[in-house]
């Protein structure tokens, strides 16, 4: 037993509530437990019980041992003068106190603990896995929903910490989110590092000019240094040079990785693709933020990077001729983790349910994402129809399952519920 567990046995509950009596054989009734106190002093505020005839309002603390109370020294804090009931685990010696003591072990199912301790000691996938599939649509459905709606706001925060640094300009901030989520993981960070060093307004001046963007992109990222046999490269380097003056650039101190990538990834590549993004639509945040179809930003997400790069993956090194399109798994990607977060931030951040409801919307629209973690979770019966359940799943396991929080879980919560009843 813990005292996280003591806790959601008594928030929820989950007891045998029947002929209740304290330690001091008095009848009680639970009127209402009280609800959870995440801050300092009793577990649980504003509970209502009957003791005998006489009804009581105030707090309730929890332990898993009675004498607790004394070793932490809670009748020395005024935090817990009004504590009206003290609920323990187990009733290990007499206390002076003022208020009743209620002994919860022998109240509660030995099927719900032994399975709580099952959980806790699993090494599978997923503790619940076994189980999972039992819980109800409606309940899995609700708890989806606030998944997504989770992981969503922990990526506002993010966009709410860029704002800040860039006195809340929003264009640039999709800027920056834009060229993280180009860089593919492995070389996300040196990308925001180049998109931080070009503002969007200096690239507003040269967004008619392809061949002016790809210098400013390729020349911070360090790619137009050393000689160069073809002509364009050659060129490229030069206006970088010019520009480089002109606008006292200082070039980013970032390495870009080639190593173990598919060349449809290669730096150089995603980094021409998003001087076309730039040269196709000067103020892309407007744009997205206004757009009522997903089909328009999958539109404007149809680029391809200029010639040169249909016979190359890297400068100076011809290949066969491919079209680099961006591709319909990178438009997802960039779908799911740039613009729908960014227009759910924007919808918080300005108090307008219209944009989160759109984002919400979107997300339904897309292509599940096939990973790792969708995978399993399908194995033990879990549907991945899009990319809203694929979101949910992904945070679900790194939030809850990972860290073993089956108390805080709607899932954790529905099957022991059940095994309380048992």
């Amino acid at each position: 037993m813990t005292e996280k567990l003591l806790q959601y046995i008594w928030q929820f509950q989950h007891f045998n509530a029947a002929l209740l009596t304290t330690t001091e054989n008095e009848n009680l009734r639970i009127n209402s437990p009280g609800a959870l106190n995440t801050n300092q002093g009793p577990d649980f505020l504003n509970a209502n019980i009957k003791v005998g005839d006489t009804t009581w309002a105030g707090n309730v603390e929890l332990h898993l041992k009675s004498t607790d109370w004394t070793s932490h020294q809670h009748s020395k804090d005024k935090n817990y003068n009004n504590v009206i009931l003290h609920v323990v685990w187990q009733d290990d010696g007499n206390v002076e106190a003022s208020f009743p003591v209620l002994e919860l072990q022998n109240r509660v199912s030995k099927i719900l603990l032994n399975r709580y301790d099952e959980w806790m000691n699993a090494a599978t996938f997923i503790a619940c896995e076994k189980n999972i599939h039992q819980v109800n649509e409606l309940a899995w459905k609700s708890w989806t929903d606030r998944l997504l709606a989770e992981r969503l706001q922990n990526k506002s925060t993010i966009i709410f910490d860029y704002l800040k640094e860039n006195n809340n300009h929003w264009e640039e901030t999709f800027w920056w989110l834009l060229a993280y989520n180009f860089g593919i993981k492995v070389n996300s960070e040196a990308f925001e590092k180049i998109a931080r060093s070009l503002p969007v307004v200096l690239l507003a001046k040269h967004k008619n000019q392809i061949h002016q963007l790809e210098a400013l992109l390729f020349g911070q990222a360090g790619l137009l240094d050393g000689d160069f046999n073809e002509t364009y490269p050659s060129m490229l380097q030069k206006e970088y040079g010019f520009y480089k003056n002109k606008y006292k650039l200082q070039r980013v101190q970032a390495a870009l990785y080639f190593l173990r990538m598919r060349p449809a990834n290669f730096p150089s590549i995603r980094l021409a693709q998003l001087a076309m993004l730039i040269n196709k639509s000067l103020h892309l945040f407007s744009v997205i933020r206004e757009a009522t179809s997903l089909k328009e930003i999958k539109d404007l997400l149809n680029v391809t990077a200029n010639d040169y790069w249909h016979y190359h993956y890297i400068f100076d090194e011809p290949s066969t001729f491919k079209t680099k399109h961006l591709g319909n798994q990178m438009v997802n990607n960039v779908l799911i983790n740039t613009i729908i977060p960014i227009v759910f931030a924007y919808g918080v951040y300005n108090r307008e349910e219209l944009y989160k409801e759109k984002a919400l919307q979107w997300m339904e629209q897309i292509t599940a994402e096939k990973n790792n973690i969708t995978n399993a979770y399908m194995q033990v019966g879990i549907q991945n129809n899009n990319a809203f359940d694929s979101q949910a799943l992904i945070q679900l396991k790194n939030e809850y399952c990972n860290r073993k929080r089956c108390l805080e879980c709607a899932v954790g919560n529905s099957l022991l519920k059940s095994y309380s009843q048992l």
